[in-house]
């Protein structure tokens, strides 16, 4: 009975000690080496088993190496090499199997290779050595001296409890390579990802060879490997998010985060939280600490869309961040410093609103540092049929379709003003394409208001609410209809925005879009 003996009593309490020890440490992180260290000294402390060692198999070249060990110096560690096959660790490897050596002086397949323990002949060491198997894969060897010999514990129970610890080893390894190869996957398939957004935001994949859409990609090339501060305007549909992350893509930055804020979508209060981030408690519902898209644009590129809409209390705070590259958190008070570079854009005239006192000076002054202006799409009429082709072969591509555009519809279209610009011709395209009775898109199948007759030129924009004349002959309910089209394609499909621009309320605009059963599918260039 273990009772009987106090010394294998006591043997025991130290295995169990052991493998609670060995446990919890493995449970306790996912860093494989430093788990194998936590083991080896464990069984050093615990049970005299000095001088560990971990050796791992590597399935490409066929060698054994010295993954962990207990008791050795770098040097030695270095020299832990074996070939399946040689000496006590390679055999073991080898067959799988377990071997005891009870004085390694007498062994001759011992080959003391680490040069850890002097003259072998001289000293009385047994050394074990047990397979690191899973699944009657050998993946290793775990292997132990002893420095004596304790008449009370056979090799077989050293043996037995060092098959359990090599056990638990080859299941952590197996984790371990799990997670490494989950790691590599999804570096992989960042990489992949990058490149696919490289390749999309390329200024070769921007379309449009006209003059003033050549300045443009001139501009881009020249500040993009900078981490000047860019300011992109241009009218609401020209593709100013497009452009920053042409420049975010062509830059040094291009491997870190591209952080995109839409100033005029977010109020006042939400905008500072979305910009800066607040701690837990900060405000009822703020049940955690939540980051800003300052700190998650960290190292990268944070775009500013619709600057112009900000309120003049974000202003300053912002004017802050990008004088001092610092800021706290809503609710906060350490203060955090970040490494981001700011793209701003507005189709507002800012130079307007500073001398109406709606946009600070200083802050314009700030984010002007170089601008980059994006023609409207009735400047660089060359480039409609270059675009209508550009999102037909898209639209084909995505719904496996193989529509073509008639000649007279390529010609309606580029006597079309486009209001939207170059959101609103695509969204023409794929309402067209969406609509087609056939393969080939014909002048029936050109919406309203494009489509109504003498509308081949460019009409004369009406005053005060912008927007442009209606052709005679047209109804009142066509007139209305093309209205509230026209705005909802100017502002971008946001309701707010558009009711503004129509002078009517939310309520109104909800009932005339059902009314005339138009629907909105805002896309973003």
């Amino acid at each position: 009975m273990i009772s009987d003996n106090p010394k294998r009593f006591a043997r025991k309490i130290q295995e169990l000690t052991a493998l609670y020890e060995i446990s919890h440490s493995m449970a306790s992180t996912l860093d494989f080496k430093s788990v194998l260290n936590q083991v080896l000294e464990v069984l050093a402390k615990e049970l005299a088993m000095n001088r560990g060692t971990v050796t791992i198999l590597d399935e490409k070249t066929g060698q054994l190496s010295i993954e962990a060990a207990h008791g050795l110096t770098k040097e030695e560690i270095s020299r832990g090499k074996y070939k399946i096959g040689e000496g006590i660790t390679g055999k073991v490897v080898e067959k799988g199997e377990p071997m005891i050596i009870p004085d390694i002086g007498k062994e001759p397949l011992f080959l003391n290779r680490t040069k850890s323990r002097g003259d072998v002949r001289r000293q009385n060491i047994s050394f074990i050595c047990v397979p690191v198997k899973l699944r009657g894969e050998t993946l290793g060897v775990l292997s132990v001296d002893r420095l004596f010999k304790d008449s009370d514990v056979s090799f077989e129970e050293d043996v037995r409890l060092l098959a359990v610890v090599a056990s638990l080893i080859a299941q952590n390894l197996k984790l371990h390579e799990m997670i490494e190869k989950e790691k590599e996957d999804l570096l992989e398939e960042n990489r992949e990802l990058q490149s696919e957004l490289k390749g999309k935001y390329k200024l070769d994949n921007v379309v449009g060879s006209s003059k003033s859409m050549v300045e443009v990609y001139k501009s881009v090339q020249r500040v993009a490997p900078s981490r000047t501060t860019v300011m992109i305007r241009g009218e609401s549909g020209t593709g100013k998010e497009l452009i920053a992350r042409a420049v975010h893509y062509n830059s040094p930055r291009a491997e870190k985060p591209f952080v995109k804020v839409s100033c005029a979508a977010l109020p006042e209060t939400l905008l500072e939280s979305e910009l800066f981030g607040h701690e837990k408690g900060s405000y009822t519902g703020a049940s955690e600490m939540v980051k800003g898209r300052f700190e998650l644009a960290d190292g990268g590129t944070l775009f500013l869309d619709e600057i112009g809409d900000i309120s003049p209390a974000t202003q300053v705070k912002l004017l802050r961040v990008l004088q001092e590259k610092k800021f706290e958190r809503v609710g906060g008070t350490k203060t955090l410093s970040v490494d981001v570079r700011i793209i701003a854009a507005t189709n507002r005239n800012l130079e307007k609103a500073i001398a109406e006192g709606k946009f600070r000076e200083d802050l314009y002054y700030r984010l002007n540092v170089v601008p980059v202006f994006l023609p409207s799409l009735r400047d660089r009429k060359e480039d409609v049929a270059l675009l209508l082709n550009h999102f037909l072969e898209k639209y084909n591509e995505d719904n496996k379709t193989h529509l073509k555009m008639a000649p007279d519809v390529v010609t309606r279209l580029m006597g079309y003003h486009w209001p939207g610009n170059v959101r609103e011709l695509e969204n023409t395209v794929e309402r067209m394409a969406v609509m087609a009775k056939g393969n080939l898109l014909t002048v029936e199948d050109v919406p309203l208001p494009l489509g109504l007759p003498g509308q081949a030129q460019p009409p004369v924009a009406a005053e005060g609410m912008g927007f442009s004349q209606v052709v005679s002959g047209a109804t009142l309910t066509e007139m209305e209809k093309m209205k509230v089209m026209e705005a909802m394609e100017r502002c971008g499909g946001v309701q707010a925005k558009a009711c503004k621009l129509l002078g009517i309320t939310p309520r109104q605009l909800g009932y005339k879009l059902k009314k005339y059963k138009i629907g909105y599918k805002p896309t973003f260039l």
